[in-house]
């Protein structure tokens, strides 16, 4: 069971904390380049469903804020696009790309999709949709997961052709899928979540927060 730490003051940073519906503005943000964070952190709280990065990469995990964090795509992340057709949807063959993988490598940022916290019998069919509304940046994002022979299987979000993208998590359910960023750069990622009361069929959603990747070279 995840036992979060929900306000942390450091270093003059104020993080994973909410104001009437808004971020809190952070004086510094948290860099966070390695390790097991999900970055795609989903509650109910207060009648409402909050969006939150959740950082374990220290062992202990705490909250924070999307906006109060900083994540990073270190040089090692950099390959380039197979040749293989399955992966068109990254840019031309042989083009450099920046991958955190869907495996855990220990030298990169294990990007996650984590729903622990959203109890069952919450929302309707306990789903819970991800909406990836708009992306800033130097190039194109896609997350994908791969078969078990580790090509690409599900692309759940490609700025390429277009967003919106939608991607559903289930109470309870934690995930991992490889981030690809075509061009190095800061990147800004608004989000979304949605859903339906189980209750009586209210709709619920979360502010729209954004996300900031740094990708390096």
């Amino acid at each position: 069971m995840r036992h979060p730490v929900r306000l942390l003051i450091t270093a003059g940073v104020v993080a994973g904390t909410l104001i009437a519906g808004a971020p809190v503005q952070a004086a510094d943000q948290v860099v966070l380049s390695k390790g097991h964070v999900d970055v795609i952190g989903v509650g109910y709280v207060d009648g409402e469903l909050e969006l939150a990065v959740h950082d374990g990469s220290s062992g202990e995990e705490v909250e924070y804020a999307p906006e109060d964090v900083r994540l990073q795509a270190l040089p090692a992340a950099e390959t380039t696009v197979p040749s293989d057709p399955a992966y068109a949807f990254l840019g031309t063959a042989g083009s450099p790309v920046w991958v955190l993988p869907e495996a855990q490598d220990p030298d990169l940022l294990w990007a996650g999709f984590g729903a622990e916290e959203l109890a069952s019998g919450v929302l309707q069919n306990d789903t819970v949709d991800v909406k990836f509304l708009s992306l800033q940046g130097p190039g194109k994002l896609a997350v994908y997961t791969d078969d078990v022979f580790g090509s690409p299987e599900t692309v759940l979000v490609d700025s390429g052709d277009g967003l919106p993208d939608t991607v559903t998590l289930h109470a309870g359910d934690h995930s991992h899928a490889n981030w690809a960023f075509t061009r190095a750069g800061t990147y800004k990622i608004r989000v979304k979540l949605c859903g339906h009361l189980a209750a009586d069929g209210q709709s619920v959603h979360s502010r729209t927060a954004t996300y900031t990747f740094n990708v390096l070279n």
